[in-house]
């Protein structure tokens, strides 16, 4: 019973799209899938280190402020950042390479930080985490079955991020996104900069 409430609030927080989604979004339309998984393991790697510290029982990260206030303004411009290089990005279709931008390298090692930075600069991932922890586990609850909910958890996040890229990434879904790329663009880089001032403000 524990770990169906665990796993059902876990999933609920997957379905309300964040700042991963509209990264995830341009790497998969502009670059070819294995990028895109790139940046999804990035962002599976985050949330492992955040439920690690959750298994752990370190709830004392969460009440440490000057740590948490630091995240959230390096979040915030992290994704202020991101956002203004979207909105900046010149129009030009998606079959050009994609090298126009920092953004849209041809690395794996770049796709894997980006994704690996916006998990770990976002400190509603921590503090998720380790409430989710603190309220739903029992205190008697063992090490060895807090390891398995973080596995699944962390096996959720990065199968459920690799089914978007590979929904958006489609050859079929591409081509009748392609006239609208430009505006795909700059909505995601408006929302991921919103989410920053939003993170910065609240």
């Amino acid at each position: 019973m524990e770990f169906l409430l665990i796993a059902s609030a876990h999933f609920l927080a997957l379905l309300s799209p964040g700042p991963d989604f509209f990264l995830i979004l341009q790497t998969a339309l502009r670059l070819p899938l294995r990028y895109a998984f790139a940046v999804c393991a990035g962002i599976a790697a985050a949330n492992a280190l955040y439920l690690l510290l959750a298994v752990l029982g370190l709830e004392t990260v969460r009440q440490w402020a000057p740590l948490m206030l630091a995240l959230r303004y390096l979040g915030a411009a992290y994704l202020v950042y991101i956002g203004i290089l979207l909105l900046r990005a010149p129009m030009r279709p998606l079959d050009n390479g994609g090298q126009a931008s920092f953004l849209h390298v041809h690395s794996l090692r770049r796709q894997f930080t980006l994704g690996l930075m916006s998990g770990l600069l976002n400190p509603k991932n921590a503090i998720f985490y380790l409430s989710l922890f603190t309220a739903m586990v029992a205190p008697q609850t063992s090490l060895g079955m807090r390891g398995l909910y973080g596995l699944w958890m962390v096996s959720l996040v990065l199968v459920w991020d690799m089914g978007v890229a590979v929904a958006l990434g489609n050859a079929r879904i591409k081509n009748r996104l392609n006239r609208w790329i430009f505006k795909i663009e700059k909505f995601s880089g408006a929302m991921l900069a919103l989410f920053g001032i939003l993170l910065a403000i609240d």
